[in-house]
């Protein structure tokens, strides 16, 4: 196990890495440990009270574009999450992208934006109170690890919630056009889906909204509240939601908000949903995902970041236009790398997709993430103000591209 362990890190070494990477795993008498982000952690030899994750399970997991996927188990996994490698473990989404050159070879246009009046009436209806709220209970789970017995409790929470304000916020005629479902996984947290049908019976093209509702600690069994990583987005689309029912907002084609399961174990998921809309046929008009829109680091100007690399183009700069007309702060242009977040598997499959953040990428809350103090207060950079302006944004792309 040594020799294959020290194989995989010396081969993340090549990909990604420029400096090598020391070996991480040693034995001290009978228990193996492990250094995560320079912290020695004991290797449990059997299951974890809570958890349903199994360190030796084998995974197939991709680590770059184009790159062949490679076998290692859960803890390689941790390891190379800590070393700040991103990738897609595509052990069951190995069908993933299989007909994207179909949807590649045609690119997609956006219209001028058109719908001023609507868009500026649903987004006078946000709040902040309704966030912070929810954002409290959320991020109060000891985890919202996918693998772990309150990742299910968080996720059924949050699927409550979401019919609370569907049942509250949507008039009688609205009603009947939505849909809320689970889509199953088989580690127990599942990813949610809710759709708003179009008028149009021609045109079912779907517009998507998505942030991911797990959480996770570096060493995964510690508590992990997820306040930012993605507490922030799940809410945030939740605020958009809510506005879009009040307002009474019957697209002419479909609207779906996502909340994906098992971002941090590799994009699970995402591929899942992905995977499942490409083998069905269906139509993607644009995608836009919304991870950690809390931040704003002390000294730096407000700003919405906008991810340049592995999305759509045309997307994009359409996603710009929105941030400009809606918008109090201005965009910046930023980069995350690959497999970063829930919109990658949407790329793969050769939908158009895009990603926004809190600001520029170097300039968000990399210390506290995916620790123990990714909690509300554990700053004034966090901030419900800024999440506000990701919740017009969002708004903004629902009711542009819907109608």
């Amino acid at each position: 196990m040594k020799a294959t362990i020290s194989f995989f890190l010396l081969s993340f070494s090549r990909i990604v890495l420029s400096n090598p990477v020391k070996q991480a795993f040693y034995d001290t008498g009978s228990n193996r440990q492990v250094v995560v982000q320079g912290q020695v952690f004991d290797v449990p030899s059997g299951p974890q009270p809570g958890f349903n994750l199994d360190l030796n399970e084998l995974r197939l997991v991709q680590l770059s574009e184009g790159q062949e996927p490679v076998w290692m188990t859960e803890l390689e996994k941790i390891e190379a999450k800590g070393k700040g490698l991103r990738f897609l473990d595509v052990t069951e989404n190995l069908g993933l992208g299989s007909t994207a050159h179909l949807r590649v070879a045609t690119k997609t246009s956006y219209p001028p934006l058109k719908a001023h009046e609507q868009v500026t009436k649903a987004i006078k209806t946000l709040s902040t109170e309704g966030p912070r709220a929810n954002l409290v209970k959320f991020s109060s789970f000891r985890t919202r690890y996918y693998r772990s017995e309150t990742g299910k409790e968080s996720q059924q929470w949050l699927l409550s919630k979401i019919n609370e304000v569907t049942a509250d916020s949507a008039s009688p005629s609205l009603k009947s056009m939505i849909s809320v479902n689970e889509f199953y996984h088989s580690w127990g947290q599942h990813s949610i889906i809710v759709r708003i049908n179009g008028s149009d019976p021609v045109d079912d093209r779907v517009v998507i909204l998505g942030a991911h509702q797990d959480s996770t600690n570096m060493w995964p069994f510690l508590p992990a509240p997820g306040a930012d990583d993605d507490g922030s987005g799940s809410v945030t689309i939740l605020e958009s939601y809510r506005a879009l029912l009040e307002t009474d907002f019957h697209p002419i084609r479909p609207v779906e908000f996502h909340w994906y399961s098992a971002e941090e174990g590799g994009l699970l998921g995402s591929q899942a949903v992905a995977q499942h809309y490409e083998a069905q046929g269906l139509k993607v008009y644009a995608m836009s995902q919304y991870d950690m829109t809390a931040w704003v680091k002390r000294g730096t100007s407000e700003e919405v970041g906008v991810i340049v690399d592995y999305v759509d183009p045309t997307l994009t700069a359409y996603n710009k236009e929105l941030i400009a007309a809606y918008l109090d702060i201005p965009s910046v242009d930023t980069k995350c790398g690959y497999a970063c977040s829930d919109h990658a598997p949407w790329s793969k499959a050769g939908y158009p997709s895009i990603f926004t953040i809190e600001g520029a990428f170097e300039n968000s809350n990399h210390n506290n993430i995916h620790t123990a103090h990714d909690k509300i207060d554990i700053s004034d950079e966090f901030s419900f103000s800024h999440m506000l302006e990701f919740s017009k944004l969002a708004v903004a792309f629902a009711i542009e591209l819907g109608c």
